[in-house]
């Protein structure tokens, strides 16, 4: 099996696999033409409702910390927040593992437009050549993200690429989950994706850093994936209810989760 994070002249010394192949699927003229349009529409879009949401983040402290040390992240998120983040985190250099179907292509224009770098692959195809262009970004000082259920499901099932991302790079993994006050929830995707009304708040909820060995082994891997899958359960379960819960409540939550 091909090391994923091997040197780039040794992966095009060997056969082209899905795992490694990033190139631009085939598309209709139909679908060429669509790419910029919707990339345009989203991007104005974003720019439109994005200075209106007012932010509340829990648990920044955390990541902070990590700064401190002299070292980034690897955040993981679930895709129905894509919305929500790529206005909260703009600008900042983060690269984001974008595939290269259709949908890709057009959003792959928007988030560059908003100031993230991106890594072309997913978990279907180029992910292995993904996940080492995103070891190079960490290590030339950039954090990096993950949809961690996309480009297509299941949802809210994490997969394995931020484990193997931090054991090859010691950089520790920070799951986070956007919650809404309002929004338009799309039933009829897989990913449940949202779209915040205007003026909605928002809240963020970090977990802290989930750090994996060099050395880790299979089992070892297995925990820190189960690790990762239940962290962002929580943030997921903490985020969506925020804004049902007592003031009370919510100050209880604060105190704990920025300690």
């Amino acid at each position: 099996m091909l090391d994923p994070l091997t040197s780039a002249q040794e992966r095009d010394e060997q056969p082209l696999v899905v795992h490694y192949d990033t190139r631009l699927p085939q598309l209709t003229r139909w679908q060429r033409a669509q790419i910029p349009l919707i990339a345009s529409a989203g991007y104005w879009l974003e720019r439109s409702l994005g200075p209106t949401l007012r932010f509340e983040v829990l648990g920044w402290q955390h990541a902070e910390r990590v700064y401190a040390a002299g070292r980034r992240i690897i955040f993981a998120f679930w895709h129905r927040s894509i919305f929500s983040v790529m206005w909260w985190a703009r600008g900042r250099g983060i690269v984001v593992m974008n595939s290269t179907n259709f949908d890709g292509q057009w959003t792959r224009r928007v988030i560059e437009r908003l100031g993230y770098g991106t890594a072309q692959g997913s978990s279907t195809r180029g992910g292995l050549r993904g996940l080492a262009v995103m070891a190079q970004r960490l290590e030339h000082g950039l954090d990096v993200a993950f949809t961690i259920d996309g480009p297509r499901g299941p949802r809210y099932m994490a997969k394995p690429g931020p484990v193997m991302l931090a054991r090859r790079t010691g950089c520790p993994i920070m799951v986070f989950h956007v919650g809404l006050k309002t929004a338009h929830t799309f039933h009829r995707t897989w990913d449940l994706f949202q779209i915040p009304y205007p003026f909605s708040r928002a809240v963020i909820a970090f977990a802290p850093p989930i750090d994996v060995r060099a050395d880790a082994g299979r089992e070892e891997m297995a925990r820190k994936h189960s690790e990762m899958q239940a962290a962002l359960e929580r943030v997921r379960d903490l985020a969506e209810s925020w804004f049902t819960l007592s003031s009370q409540a919510r100050d209880r939550h604060r105190t704990e989760w920025n300690a």
